[in-house]
C-alpha cells in the first residue's frame, strides 16, 4: 500500500511493502531536477540538500543518469557518469540512485536477501524492450539475485485511460508478454488506437519473471499533476519527479 510521508515537511510517496531500503517518489513539493523548468532549479537545489541529509549521504552521492528511453543498465558507482542508461543497480551504502519520470513508468526493485537495488526508468520503449526484467536478470548476473527474494515497486505512471499509442507501439507492448493478459489495454475502434497501461504491463512482466511481491501505484500523473508531473498533460514543458533508493546497511 502506498501512503504520502514528508521530507522537511515535503510530500513524498512510499510504499509499506519495501520496508528494508530507504525509497521514495518525490513530488511537486519535493522536485529535485526541474528538467524544463529552469525556474525551479533554486528550490531543486533545496530538496537535494534535504533529501541528502535524510539519507545521511552527500549530495553529489546521489546519482542520476542521462535517461534516453534505452534499455541499458549500469551498476552505480560513487563519481562516475552515466549517458544513454535507463536503469541504475546500486549495491553500496553511501550512494543514492534517483530517475526521473513524467508518465513513464518508475519501478523499485529490491533483492532483500543480497541487499541489492535498482531503479529502472520504464516508458513505452522500455517496457517494449523489457527493462524492468532485463534489470532483474542483470541482478541474476552479477549478485546472483533470486526472483523470490525481489520486491518490486512500481510507481505513479500514466493511466490506461490517458494513454493512448498505435497499433506498432501496442504489438510491441504485446510481444514482451507470454501469456494473454486482461486489463493493460483498450481498443479504440472509431480511431484504430489502443490505450494502454504501462504500470499493468510492468506487473505482468515481473510476475512472468517469478517476481511475486509486487506493489503497484493507482495514481496517475496525467490526471494528479496538481501532485506529480505530466509530460502528457503539461504539453511537454514540465520538471520531472524522481524515483529514489538507498540500500540500509542494516539487513533486518
Amino acid at each position: 500500500m502506498f501512503y504520502f510521508s514528508t521530507i522537511n515537511n515535503k510530500k513524498i510517496l512510499k510504499s509499506d511493502l519495501m520496508k528494508n531500503a530507504e525509497h521514495f517518489f518525490t513530488t511537486r513539493e519535493s522536485v529535485i531536477t526541474p528538467r524544463d523548468l529552469p525556474e525551479l532549479s533554486g528550490i531543486c537545489n533545496v530538496n537535494i540538500n534535504d533529501i541528502a541529509n535524510h539519507l545521511n549521504i552527500a549530495a553529489d552521492s546521489i546519482i542520476s543518469p542521462i535517461q534516453t528511453h534505452s534499455s541499458n543498465i549500469a551498476i552505480a558507482k560513487k563519481g562516475c557518469k552515466y549517458p544513454d542508461t535507463d536503469a541504475l543497480v546500486v549495491k553500496d551504502f553511501d550512494i543514492a540512485v534517483a530517475l526521473n519520470f513524467a508518465d513513464c513508468t518508475p519501478v523499485i526493485i529490491y533483492d532483500a536477501y543480497n541487499n541489492i537495488g535498482a531503479v529502472a526508468h520504464a516508458g513505452w520503449r522500455g517496457t517494449a524492450a523489457s527493462i524492468v526484467p532485463l534489470t532483474i536478470e542483470f541482478m541474476q548476473k552479477h549478485f546472483n539475485t533470486d526472483s523470490k527474494d525481489v520486491t518490486a515497486i512500481i510507481g505513479p505512471a500514466i493511466s490506461l485511460k490517458n494513454y493512448q499509442v498505435d497499433e506498432e507501439v501496442y504489438l510491441k507492448l504485446k510481444s514482451t508478454l507470454h501469456k494473454e493478459y486482461e486489463g493493460w489495454y483498450e481498443y479504440d475502434s472509431a480511431n484504430n488506437k489502443y490505450n494502454v497501461d504501462l504500470k499493468t504491463i510492468n506487473q505482468y512482466q515481473l510476475r512472468e519473471l517469478g517476481v511475486k511481491r509486487i506493489d503497484k501505484c493507482e495514481y496517475c500523473t496525467y490526471d494528479s499533476v496538481d501532485v506529480f508531473f505530466s509530460y502528457r498533460k503539461e504539453y511537454g514543458k514540465t520538471a520531472r519527479h524522481s524515483a529514489v533508493l538507498k540500500l540500509s546497511e542494516k539487513n533486518s
